[in-house]
């Protein structure tokens, strides 16, 4: 499946935020665009006035990069959204919460979803007690999500379930922290999720 590849910390800088594609290098010093809180590149500094086209690209852009999808793929999203009843936006985020990369980030399994999607990737997780290793795999209401049995003697695994013993989930998601499970409780609305994006301006782009 294709992925992007490059580094990390340019994607941050070019969107302006912090996208916290790295983990905790996020949280540090070491962040690249608390060093240079610029664009990348040799007109990075340059002041540019932003079009309304720029401002709707940049939104889609960013949300790509936090989720971690390509672009055809995030066109499916939104014409998978387009298609349901209910406002488009919310519904384009409510289907990419619900990927399982991303739902194992959210119960605090990785460490970013970088990290989650190779680890859905290396089949250490189930759902509903069967192996999954689609990290675009969307989750339904009821759905059970727990790291295998044979990966939990992983030294990695152990921190992470450790980490997440200690973090809350967002409340459309339960964890139980004996069994190392979690399970999709409701459907997250728009208010229970924090990603830094408008997407109506996502909206209006694609609707051009």
């Amino acid at each position: 499946m294709a992925r992007y590849t490059g580094p990390q910390c340019r994607l941050c800088r070019r969107e302006g935020i912090k996208l916290y594609l790295k983990g905790d290098r996020c949280y540090t010093g070491k962040c690249a665009i608390d060093r240079r809180p610029y664009a990348p590149g040799a007109h990075g500094q340059a002041r540019r006035k932003i079009s309304e086209y720029g401002l709707q690209l940049r939104e889609k852009q960013k949300a790509r990069r936090i989720y971690g999808v390509l672009e055809t793929q995030f066109r499916n999203y939104f014409e998978r959204a387009e298609r349901q009843p209910g406002i488009t936006g919310e519904n384009l985020l409510r289907l990419l919460e619900r990927r399982l990369d991303n739902v194992v980030y959210r119960l605090g399994l990785a460490a970013s979803r970088m990290e989650a999607r190779q680890l859905v990737r290396h089949g250490h997780f189930t759902v509903n007690g069967r192996k999954v290793d689609i990290p675009s795999y969307l989750v339904r209401v009821g759905d059970v999500i727990a790291v295998r049995e044979k990966s939990k003697d992983s030294p990695r695994i152990k921190e992470l379930m450790e980490r997440a013993a200690d973090r809350t989930p967002p409340p459309w998601l339960e964890y139980d922290e004996n069994q190392a499970q979690g399970r999709v409780v409701a459907l997250p609305t728009r208010d229970q999720i924090d990603t830094p994006v408008q997407e109506h301006l996502i909206v209006e782009l694609y609707s051009r």
